[in-house]
């Protein structure tokens, strides 16, 4: 949580400097760049929504990495549309705890993560609890084997009657998703686009230099037509997707409320870059693409990942045309919130 203020341990690092920390990482690896995306979404919906209690006891944990965060918000009928959660939190009967019931998946570093950001609902309101690992009621299932994100201690976590006392209820019942949970989600959209601007860019270098050096009966395979026009449109939809990215963080430097659709644009963007830039990249790798020490390989992999967490690239495509049709007046603004409920 290196953009988490100086007197929690942070390094105060600007948005734009979290993001090229995030494409650095991103370019060597998408899981050790989700160990920064998870810590600082959590990190950053406590200190903009926890009690001053609350900052002060956890965030210079996640500060220093003495403890690791998992935010549980993800169920099996509750993916992109969050507000279908049903993980109950409910009074304990002795006005000191809640209890906290339900089942979580799909959890970055939830295999190893010492507390929980959990997403649920008291009396039917989206509320946020924090629950520490070690609760007795918590349960952990490790998923391995998927797609992508290979090494990012995914697991599906399980909550049945665990107490929790009511002062790690994060901000009051009606918002835990549109302020706690919403807050998480913009800080992780931002980390995940600027991440994949690295992949992208990594996937880039690895191609152009196999172009350069690999020959072909005598021919440099870079003097293909083909692989020139492969080269030449992932490099602009990457320096693309940069641009993008840093125009996001200008605007949440700023604290403008437009921050968050240039997040949702630049993530969309780069995403898209990301996927498109490994998968021709392993197509000009060819078999080299395809070991499995190879970089563009598992950024191929992962990439596809990409286009699916903190908001798939369909989910993005709404909220980027709402605000287009906002911005023109094309539609009422009461209509657009009528669509996106």
């Amino acid at each position: 949580a290196p953009d988490l203020p100086g007197e929690y341990g942070g390094s105060g690092i600007t948005a734009l400097e979290l993001g090229e920390v995030c494409a650095h990482l991103g370019g060597v690896c998408s899981a050790l760049r989700g160990l920064v995306t998870v810590q600082g979404m959590v990190a950053a919906a406590l200190n903009r929504w926890g009690t001053r209690e609350q900052r002060a006891r956890w965030l210079p944990k996640l500060a220093s990495g003495e403890l690791i965060a998992g935010f549980a918000a993800t169920e099996e009928a509750a993916g992109s549309a969050l507000s279908a959660v049903g993980t109950r939190i409910e009074d304990s009967g002795d006005g000191e705890h809640v209890t906290v019931t339900g089942r979580k998946r799909w959890i970055t570093f939830g295999q190893v993560a010492q507390v929980f950001l959990v997403l649920g609902k008291v009396d039917g309101k989206p509320a946020a609890v924090l629950v520490e690992a070690d609760r007795e009621g918590v349960s952990r299932e490790p998923v391995g084997g998927q797609l992508g994100m290979r090494a990012a201690q995914i697991a599906h976590i399980g909550f049945e009657d665990v107490r929790v006392p009511r002062a790690d209820l994060v901000a009051p019942a009606g918002l835990g998703l549109s302020h706690v949970a919403a807050t998480a989600l913009d800080h992780g959209r931002f980390t995940v686009a600027w991440g994949c601007v690295g992949m992208a860019e990594a996937c880039v270098e690895d191609a152009t230099s196999h172009a350069a050096s690999r020959m072909q009966d005598g021919v440099a395979l870079f003097d293909h037509q083909s692989v020139r026009s492969m080269l030449a449109r992932i490099a602009v939809e990457t320096a693309g997707a940069r641009e993008l990215a840093g125009r996001a963080a200008k605007f949440r430097s700023r604290g403008a409320q437009r921050g968050v659709t240039e997040t949702i644009v630049a993530k969309y963007a780069a995403a898209g870059a990301a996927a498109s830039a490994s998968r021709d990249a392993v197509q000009i790798l060819g078999s080299a693409g395809c070991d499995p020490d190879s970089r563009s390989g598992r950024h191929f992999r992962d990439a596809k990942v990409m286009e699916i967490i903190e908001g798939a690239q369909q989910v993005a495509e709404v909220h980027i045309a709402e605000q287009l049709l906002r911005r023109h007046a094309a539609v009422p603004a009461a209509r657009v919130d009528e669509v996106r409920a």
